[in-house]
């Protein structure tokens, strides 16, 4: 019998075997999330023709892809309880129907309050989808399968933001912003059409009660700091006071502890909006300070360095998205083949040499130029897209895999909002430093000036990568056994 047709964890038998109607659900959902994220990245190149076409300032247009951001914060942190609360089933009908309508939204927009809206739906949306796809992969896969399964979901996670740019460029070199939205739309309905045609449900679920100063204390806290880190970019370039930066952070570092005290006490009965013992994990706890320094170093290089290739380099939207293209497609392919990898021989033949050569390939772009030849950024950004897949795919899985399954939607939480908050101060500070320099230099029309900010930024990103080198030697892969579905009350998931 399918895991999926007992409507109960699974404790799946390890013979590598996974039944067909379940890779349905596990290819549905990684169809749906490929879709949503790719729709994350899009608007970045989108901003100086929204600036043209509703009329508004850089700040305001900046606020696309800001509010995006803002809001996945603020879901990423309730979906461990909703994926305990709700149904698999639920849970993806709800996300895929706020991702369609945000999007529908925002391809009819008669302004930018319209538009910001229908991106703040779409986020909506998206912050549910990969904590379900992940919850469901560590329920329905068995554990000797898990890094190849991890690996296709490295190609959503990392392949998708980046070819979002590649699309856009071409999208808006040929239509209107508005086409980013119109293409992304239909394959958002029939996905969800797939999946309400023929998603069942994966595990358990409960009937905790909600608490609603979690989820006030986790939009403070998670939301402010957030939209604080977004702050510095724009202050960095002379616009605005710093006061509603201070504001947002301090805000956001009280409701932070707040609501991890909160989480502290509710957990002892099994309520936590954010269940916190997923960190009495060793190994899922230094997975995660891993992936916070590779996210930091990751999201704020590949920020700055379209704006290199544009404006230090002179090259096209279309150009520029090219550019970076053999990179995510390096990552998305090798997804796979280095889940298997992971699945015979462990973490660390691949986080080692993984951490070496993103962090050789962040030193690297330290050297950039305005006579860099365009090949060597070509050859540069694959390896170091090689470098960040072998490191990715092998943390998702040890993380995960060294925790209980009750546990399994929690982690993945984690998991999101860590790299959502990494990725928000990755961005915020190389922006920030960047827009400095180039400013101290002549300005954006200077290209040696942006060559002068991004060096400045990549040896940022490629210190944070250095230190990446250490944690490869000591994450391991948890044993391959199937946890119990029990932990002792007010005890920490099982332990390796």
């Amino acid at each position: 019998m399918s895991a999926i047709e007992t409507g109960s964890t699974p404790v799946v038998p390890d013979r590598g075997l996974i039944p067909r109607r379940d890779m349905g659900v596990i290819w549905v959902l990684l169809a749906a999330a490929f879709v949503a994220i790719l729709n994350e990245t899009t608007m970045n190149m989108a901003i100086p023709h929204l600036i043209d076409d509703l009329s508004i300032t850089p700040l305001a247009a900046q606020w696309v892809t800001s509010a995006f951001m803002l809001t996945m914060a603020v879901v990423i942190p309730t979906t461990g309880f909703l994926l305990q609360r709700f149904t698999t089933r639920q849970m993806f009908l709800t996300a895929l129907t706020l991702f369609s309508a945000g999007t529908l939204l925002a391809a009819v927009a008669i302004g930018f309050p319209m538009l910001l809206a229908g991106r703040i739906v779409q986020a909506s949306g998206t912050a549910i989808m990969m904590p379900l796809l992940m919850t469901t992969v560590m329920n329905l896969v068995p554990p000797s399968s898990r890094g190849r399964m991890m690996g296709r979901v490295s190609i959503v996670i990392s392949l998708a933001p980046a070819i979002g740019p590649t699309l856009a460029g071409f999208l808006l070199d040929h239509f209107s912003w508005r086409s980013i939205f119109v293409v992304v739309l239909p394959i958002a309905l029939v996905a969800m059409f797939i999946g309400w045609r023929w998603l069942t449900n994966v595990g358990e679920q409960t009937h905790a009660p909600l608490d609603p100063l979690s989820i006030v204390l986790s939009a403070f806290g998670f939301g402010g700091l957030v939209f604080g880190l977004s702050q510095i970019g724009e202050l960095s370039g002379g616009e605005g006071s710093p006061v509603p930066m201070i504001i947002a952070v301090v805000v956001g570092v009280i409701g932070l502890v707040l609501f991890l005290s909160r989480q502290i006490i509710l957990q002892r009965k099994d309520d936590a909006l954010l269940d916190l013992r997923v960190f009495a994990s060793r190994d899922f706890s230094l997975s995660m300070a891993q992936m916070f320094l590779l996210s930091l170093a990751f999201f704020g290089a590949i920020t700055v360095l379209p704006l290199f290739l544009q404006k230090g380099l002179s090259l096209g939207t279309t150009e520029a998205g090219l550019v970076v293209l053999p990179g995510a497609l390096v990552m998305g392919l090798l997804g796979p083949v280095i889940g298997r990898i992971y699945d015979a021989r462990g973490t660390r033949i691949l986080l080692i040499p993984g951490s070496i050569l993103a962090a050789s390939m962040l030193w690297l772009f330290t050297t950039l130029g305005t006579g860099t030849p365009v090949w060597m950024v070509v050859i540069a950004q694959a390896l170091l897209s090689t470098g960040l897949a072998l490191s990715f795919t092998p943390l998702f899985t040890a993380s995960l895999a060294s925790l209980t399954p009750r546990f399994y939607s929690y982690g993945s939480a984690v998991i999101s909002t860590i790299q959502q908050v990494a990725g928000a101060a990755g961005i915020a500070v190389m922006i920030a430093v960047f827009t400095v320099v180039v400013n101290a230099n002549g300005g954006t029309e200077s290209p040696s000036a942006v060559a002068a900010g991004s060096r400045t930024t990549f040896v940022i990103a490629a210190v944070i990568a250095t230190i990446t080198i250490i944690g490869a030697f000591i994450i391991r892969k948890p044993e391959d056994q199937p946890h119990g579905d029990e932990t002792p009350e007010g005890t920490a998931p099982a332990m390796h």
